[in-house]
């Protein structure tokens, strides 16, 4: 090592070119899957043409569904007088007392 050349300047460049490798990698293992599922889905020559999907499948499932319903909304009672109280609550503070 250099004089120049301090240990964390040199574990640095060698973090960063691992990260660099590493997404080079996942890059290339994302695009040769999506080549390999456009490959799956054409229908072979001289064959029954496939019947046409409505969605397309873009890569692999990296991301998970949303829930179809969100979660249960909170309800709490409140009195008469909890209710009077928050409407004051609420009119101070709209008005920046």
């Amino acid at each position: 090592m250099a004089e120049h050349e301090t240990l964390s300047r040199t574990t640095g460049a060698t973090v960063l070119t691992l990260v660099v490798v590493a997404c080079a990698a996942g890059l290339a293992d994302a695009l040769r899957r999506r080549v390999r599922l456009r490959r799956r889905a054409r229908p072979n020559a001289g064959a029954e043409p496939a019947v046409a999907h409505t969605h397309t499948h873009h890569g692999g499932p990296t991301i998970p569904r949303q829930r179809a319903t969100g979660p249960s909304a909170e309800t709490v009672r409140l009195t008469e007088a909890e209710r009077d109280a928050f409407a004051v609550l609420v009119r101070r503070l709209a008005e920046g007392d």
